[in-house]
């Protein structure tokens, strides 16, 4: 597992499509995790900038020219954008069975937080336990996942803990129920 934000050049074990997509999800952590703990959920569209900025004069006004440097150099480059006024629903299940996107869309990504615990004090809950017995039980977690996935089939997740937010994981395969369930969206 590794982290994109000290890394310029792409590792050689990565493709120019993987790394484009480990940079968004990761720019995507960057951005939520300005905002506090215990939020909605978040949906981003993927689009690859370049092709973006050649068939929309409005996004290339509105794109920071760092930016647009960066995607003229990289036809992978992807630009993130947050989809407001999300249907209302009581699982993300649902949600993401109301997704579909247009051609145009390259990728999505989705931010969501959980509680998690240590699996032997989650096997001594046992089947029966209810939601109030994770959220007081006290080696609780809570873990805030951004992950991102492209129509071609490429994965990226980067998990940080609320009582750790420094430390950030990121890799292909960390969340892979919620990466099939998104890629589902493009089906």
């Amino acid at each position: 597992m590794s982290d994109n934000r000290t890394m310029t050049t792409p590792p050689a074990d990565r493709t120019p499509r993987q790394w484009a997509l480990a940079r968004a999800v990761s720019d995507i952590d960057d951005h939520v995790a300005k905002l506090p703990w215990d939020g909605p959920v978040h949906l981003f569209a993927l689009i690859r900038t370049a092709e973006a900025l050649a068939s929309d004069e409005q996004f290339a006004a509105e794109l920071p020219g760092s930016i647009k440097v960066e995607a003229e150099g990289d036809p992978e480059h992807l630009t993130s954008v947050e989809q407001d006024q999300l249907p209302e629903v009581d699982e993300l299940e649902d949600l993401l069975a109301r997704i579909a996107w247009p051609e145009a869309v390259a990728g999505a990504a989705i931010v969501v937080e959980r509680i998690v615990l240590p699996p032997e004090a989650e096997a001594g809950l046992g089947p029966e336990a209810d939601a109030s017995a994770y959220l007081n039980h006290p080696q609780r977690e809570d873990v805030r996942m951004v992950v991102g996935v492209l129509r071609s089939g490429e994965t990226w997740s980067v998990l940080r803990m609320r009582h750790h937010e420094a430390d950030v994981m990121g890799g292909e395969n960390l969340v892979p129920g919620l990466a099939e369930a998104l890629l589902a969206t493009f089906d």
